[in-house]
């Protein structure tokens, strides 16, 4: 056991416990409801920690490893995840609203009713994830690799899906209303009847 500390950004103690790593200590954190907006989390290794209904708004989390962590109904609001490993994680009703997103693996996650509004989602990956009742309205999705991903009911009103590919995606009574659908693979996506 260790000391460590949760700073912010600007070097504010936002938490300290004695823990086996960092990722016992922000779990405790979590588990204790501390307030970690604008959290340094860069380059943890937090894979499978239990982080659900995490406080973390505007927290930078970027080139982190979650694979496979617990982020059911985390507010991660205007939060940077840029180049994390997701893969496998679940992010059920999450606050993701605003977050960077740009280059992360989120392959085989579950985001269902996850708030992506306006989220950067540039290149990332979604291959076989679960974003049935998504709100990823005006999203940019550009370049995405949304492969077999389920869109079920998802808004993606005004998202720019430039270039994603969606081959074999399950778009059925999803909203689409303004989305920029302009040189996506759509190959085998389900439900995109009424939008073309």
């Amino acid at each position: 056991m260790a000391e460590h500390t949760i700073r912010d950004t600007g070097g504010k103690v936002l938490y300290t416990a004695e823990a086996e790593s960092l990722k016992g200590a922000v779990e405790a954190a979590v588990r204790e409801d501390t307030d970690l907006q604008g959290a340094d989390l860069r380059d943890a290794r937090l894979g499978s920690a239990d982080l659900s209904g995490a406080d973390l708004p505007d927290a930078k989390v970027a080139f982190a490893n979650l694979r496979g962590a617990n982020l059911e109904g985390a507010d991660l609001e205007d939060a940077t995840l840029r180049n994390n490993d997701l893969r496998g994680a679940d992010l059920r009703e999450a606050n993701l609203r605003d977050a960077d997103l740009a280059q992360t693996d989120l392959a085989y996650a579950n985001l269902s009713s996850a708030n992506l509004a306006d989220a950067y989602l540039k290149g990332a990956n979604l291959e076989s994830a679960d974003l049935k009742g998504a709100n990823l309205r005006d999203a940019d999705l550009w370049f995405a690799y949304l492969k077999g991903a389920d869109l079920r009911e998802a808004s993606l009103s005004g998202a720019n899906l430039e270039k994603a590919d969606l081959e074999g995606a399950d778009l059925r009574r999803a909203n689409l209303s303004g989305a920029n659908l302009r040189d996506a693979n759509l190959r085998a996506a389900k439900g995109l009847g009424r939008w073309l």
